[in-house]
């Protein structure tokens, strides 16, 4: 019950505006990668999902290799307030006014953790996966700004 109480909520929360709603000057949209694809898409979680346990599908494997440094290029594309976005939507995401169409990007917390996902455009507040929070060890209940990096 209380997790159900925690998800609604949050959800009223999903409509928080950005800090900085600058966009990269003439960023061209491009395809998520095969090989990023494969670190961030996971199945949608099981219909009995009540746990955020439950609710993450990302493996193991594929939360390393999130977190893997790698010498990527990367263009910032700005800072944002995040809040848990749709639980039931599976893999590592971020919606994001920052972006005009899906590519892959990277978002790093103040903290300094960091981690692969897919940055998905929104008309509205910023929007994270509920395993992309987990990832980066960021509470579901609260508010947070990260920076968002374009690959």
């Amino acid at each position: 019950m209380k997790t159900h109480i925690a998800l609604a909520a949050l959800a009223l929360l999903a409509g928080c505006a950005t800090l900085s709603r600058e966009v990269a000057p003439d960023v061209p949209p491009r395809e998520t990668p095969p090989e990023i694809a494969r670190v961030v898409a996971a199945p949608s979680p099981p219909p009995g999902a009540r746990t955020a346990a439950q609710f993450d599908t990302t493996t193991a494997e594929q939360r390393a290799a999130a977190t893997a440094v790698d010498d990527a290029a990367e263009e910032e594309l700005g800072s944002v307030v995040v809040s848990l976005g749709d639980p039931a939507q599976g893999g590592l995401w971020l919606r994001t006014p920052l972006v005009g169409a899906a590519r892959a990007g990277r978002v790093v917390t103040q903290a300094g953790r960091s981690g692969l996902v897919e940055l998905i455009p929104s008309d509205g507040g910023s929007r994270m996966s509920l395993a992309a929070m987990r990832l980066l060890d960021l509470p579901l209940g609260g508010l947070h700004t990260v920076t968002v990096h374009a690959r």
